[in-house]
């Protein structure tokens, strides 16, 4: 029997807050409007106003009455968030924004540009609580996670901030485990998704997980053709439980059970993402194995070489190591992808974001 997906007591204070109307469905908007006695169209009304046009405040919304307004203003709240500071890369076209929410939470949110291709790299959490050792968001710890209107209010604001031209991909791989924070996530996906809501198709929608085994599992049965990528960075479980204490949890085995399930049932194949560390997984031996891996699971993989973080005892690997790496693994992987890090230079890599304490 699988275990189901642990929902802790953070996920229960966000279910508990006054109603966000940026975190609600179409259907949970119908239900307000008709408790309030409004006809159903009225959630349609809202609906283009908070995610077609992205409004900021229920004054914006022209097509509702006076005395619904005023009705709506005192049972729910819009999520809001704004921007500290934005930095753009000197060497490529990414933006990092540093937002910060009313309660004084803050995150960062990264752009990423390519061609015609735009991405939002979203975070689900303030922080993150599974402390990967290259990692500088699991230095930081875990605070809290994020609602589903906050979510969506982050996706909003790079919507904003790259009007007008159109926001169409997402990646889950910012601050933050999307999986620890599974209903919010979902939540958000199904509002980015909708047609009523963003209108981004789910196969423009990437989760990375550390490897939430039971998160896995009930991703797949979801009904939607997203894309999941695994942060494996080891292809054997002494190393990976090392560098990655969720490796305790859920082992190497259950991990790769997961994602067999995963591509089975959904029909996508998973995205091995690994982190090449100098002298701790870059070896030849540890490329046949993840080569046999990514052979067994049909899966792609995206090789990342590491950014350096402060108080991290890693170091990327040079060109020739990363080169010989990669042959090996395409005797065995055919899909095999040097994954550039945009915006290392403003520390909105892979690894990099993280909010200061002290931060100004």
């Amino acid at each position: 029997m699988h275990r189901a997906v642990r929902h802790d007591h953070k996920d229960e204070v966000v279910k508990n807050r006054v109603p966000d109307l940026k975190g609600m469905l179409l259907s949970e908007l119908e239900e307000l409007v008709a408790e309030l006695g409004q006809p159903r169209y009225r959630a349609d009304q809202m609906a283009g106003w908070l995610f077609a046009k992205g409004v900021q405040d229920l004054s914006e919304m022209k097509n509702l009455s006076r005395e619904l307004k005023a009705a709506l203003d005192s049972k729910v709240t819009m999520a809001r968030s704004k921007v500290v500071r934005a930095e753009r890369s000197a060497i490529d076209d990414t933006e990092k924004l540093l937002l910060e929410y009313p309660d004084g939470a803050r995150i960062e949110t990264v752009i990423l540009t390519d061609d015609e291709r735009h991405t939002g790299c979203i975070s689900t959490q303030v922080g993150c609580r599974f402390g990967c050792r290259f990692c500088a968001t699991g230095a930081m710890g875990f605070k809290r996670n994020l609602s589903p209107g906050e979510i969506v209010e982050q996706i909003l604001q790079l919507r904003r901030r790259l009007a007008p031209v159109r926001l169409n991909n997402l990646v889950f791989m910012g601050m933050g485990e999307p999986l620890d924070n599974y209903r919010s996530l979902m939540k958000a996906i199904r509002i980015a998704n909708a047609p009523w809501g963003l209108a981004i198709g789910a196969r423009r929608m990437t989760v990375s997980t550390v490897g939430i085994v039971p998160g896995i599992r009930q991703l797949a049965g979801e009904g939607l053709q997203i894309n999941l990528a695994v942060s494996l960075n080891a292809p054997t479980q002494e190393l990976r439980a090392h560098l990655m204490p969720i490796a305790e949890r859920y082992p190497l085995d259950e991990l790769l059970d997961a994602l067999k399930y995963f591509t089975t049932t959904v029909g996508r194949l998973v995205t091995i993402e690994y982190v090449l560390l100098k002298g701790v997984n870059d070896s030849p031996e540890m490329a046949t194995i993840l080569g046999g891996i990514a052979r067994d699971l049909l899966a792609r993989i995206n090789l990342i070489c590491y950014n350096e973080i402060e108080g991290a005892a890693y170091a990327s690997p040079d060109d020739e190591s990363f080169a010989d790496f990669a042959a090996r693994l395409k005797q065995q992987c055919p899909t095999v992808v040097r994954r550039i890090s945009h915006g290392s230079d403003i520390a909105a890599g892979c690894g990099q974001l993280c909010v200061l304490p002290d931060i100004e």
